[in-house]
């Protein structure tokens, strides 16, 4: 395949950031954007302040490192009580696909490249993200600055296979030839309940792309390996459980672009707690139990139920989990792993998250069980990988 066909979805190489910068800094919705965030700078000293910060960057990873770094570490200083990363026993010059759970929009993937670069890792990752996302065209041109490559999820029909099979083309290449790290969730969106499961259409579609014509190997050749990601807490819940309770009332609801913005904003600036990324090892000792002949449907679906069993394992109980299953069950089954000061704790921050909702008429005893299921699902799931 000719590699220009990947233009339309590849992060931006070394000649294109300077060119990008301008438009960025073009853009009025962006402008916008930083005017609010610093309102007392005329919009050419910010502009003449981003160019002069922008001085040796060549490459998105340079990008990363001397941006997104150091902003990475104020939110992560701000909003959580500090972050715990284990990469077990993966090779810090190797290339790997992290598919992971899904817990924030945007920090998922922002949080991972900062602790591959504190851990001594070669690069960070490349960022698979959903073209629902690009809501404004500056946002786009920041993500791709950012290593990020897009997934085309509006397309349809015969469209969508094409767009599933150039993006896993470009996936093969920039693991095997580029030697990069990528990055893609498990499924498309967050798991509302924080259920999550490992879509096996993701998987084919991995497969589609690769040089081989066994599924075994082209699956092998990315490296892939699972990812398990844990927050104490999901400032985004209240906005979850407001979704179910408009889908409950109106089945036709959808998010708006707003929603969207809200999600993001949220889950950026929102109280997290401990949080906690652990990977597993890759893959290939899985696929090498898988049944002989190429894959079926059912075999597809078999691996995705299989790195589901990884990523639960890897899960980080805090006393929150363990008090919202003991409440949905109506036991003390868990109450070895809090105490009374932590339910107490636990209890006012749902209260609090509650008291954020905004939706007419709400159903309390409905939001509250959503939100609890959030929170109990790690521990349920868990439990399961722990007796397969």
């Amino acid at each position: 395949m000719d590699r220009q066909e990947f233009d339309i979805i590849r992060p931006y190489n070394a000649g294109e950031m300077k060119g990008a910068l301008n438009a960025l800094l073009s853009d009025r919705h962006f402008d916008r954007m930083c005017h609010g965030l610093a309102p007392w700078l005329p919009r050419t000293v910010r502009n003449g302040l981003f160019r002069l910060a922008f001085i040796g960057v060549k490459t998105p990873l340079d990008f990363q490192l001397r941006f997104m770094k150091p902003v990475v570490k104020h939110i992560l200083k701000k909003c959580t009580k500090g972050v715990k990363a284990d990469f077990g026993g993966l090779d810090k010059n190797g290339s790997f696909t992290f598919i992971s759970n899904h817990r924030d929009i945007v920090l998922d993937s922002a949080i991972l490249d900062l602790q591959l670069h504190l851990k001594g890792f070669r690069t960070t990752c490349e960022i698979a993200i959903g073209d629902n996302l690009l809501i404004y065209p500056w946002i786009e041109t920041l993500v791709k600055m950012n290593k990020a490559f897009v997934v085309r999820r509006s397309l349809a029909g015969k469209d969508r296979l094409e767009g599933s099979r150039l993006m896993s083309s470009y996936m093969h290449y920039a693991i095997n030839e580029k030697k990069e790290n990528i990055w893609i969730a498990q499924r498309e969106g967050r798991a509302k309940d924080s259920s999550d499961e490992t879509q096996y259409s993701l998987l084919r579609m991995l497969n589609l792309g690769g040089d081989s014509q066994h599924t075994r190997e082209n699956l092998r050749s990315l490296n892939i390996v699972p990812l398990t990601i844990s927050y104490e807490y999901d400032p985004c819940d209240y906005l979850k459980a407001t979704e179910f309770q408009l889908k409950r009332d109106n089945p036709d609801w959808k998010k708006s672009k707003q929603d969207d913005l809200d999600n993001m904003r949220t889950g950026i600036f929102g109280r997290k707690g401990r949080v906690v990324y652990v990977a597993g090892s890759a893959i290939d000792s899985i696929l090498d139990t898988m049944p002989e002949g190429e894959f079926t449907k059912e075999m597809y679906i078999e691996l995705a139920a299989r790195i589901d069993r990884v990523i639960h394992a890897g899960y980080t109980l805090f006393p929150g989990n363990y008090v919202a299953a003991d409440m949905l069950s109506g036991t003390k089954e868990f109450a070895e792993h809090y105490t009374e000061r932590d339910k107490k704790t636990f209890l006012e921050y749902l209260e609090g998250q509650y008291k954020k909702i905004k939706v007419e008429n709400p159903d309390r005893e409905f939001l509250m069980e959503r939100m609890l299921t959030m929170y109990a699902n790690p521990v349920r799931n868990k439990l399961r990988a722990q007796k397969a």
